[in-house]
């Protein structure tokens, strides 16, 4: 929700569930997204499914297959993420600022 909340605060749409998909819009607007932030959203856009649904496994359930340890993997991951997100606020904030002056 944060990487959507950046689209559409620089006036762009931000649709899909792909967090790395969505950074690479923002890449494109010219945002400067480090590589560890875009391993970080591909290593969470391998959780969105398998994780959420009790079928996505030919045999058992999600909580057969993950660990207390992918579970604060993805925590990390998702923090960097939040992390590049509020910089990326500042930015704007400061360009909007000096903008103005």
């Amino acid at each position: 929700m944060a990487v959507k909340a950046l689209l559409y605060g620089i006036g762009r749409p931000a649709h899909g569930h792909s967090v790395s998909k969505l950074l690479q819009r923002i890449a494109e607007e010219g945002f400067d997204v480090p590589n560890e932030v875009m391993a970080a959203a591909k290593a969470l856009d391998k959780c969105y499914i398998p994780t959420r649904y009790p079928n996505a496994w030919s045999e058992g359930s999600p909580h057969e297959y993950y660990t207390e340890g992918d579970g604060r993997k993805a925590i990390e991951d998702a923090k960097k993420i939040l992390n590049w997100v509020r910089e990326a606020w500042g930015l704007l904030k400061e360009e909007g600022k000096s903008g103005t002056q």
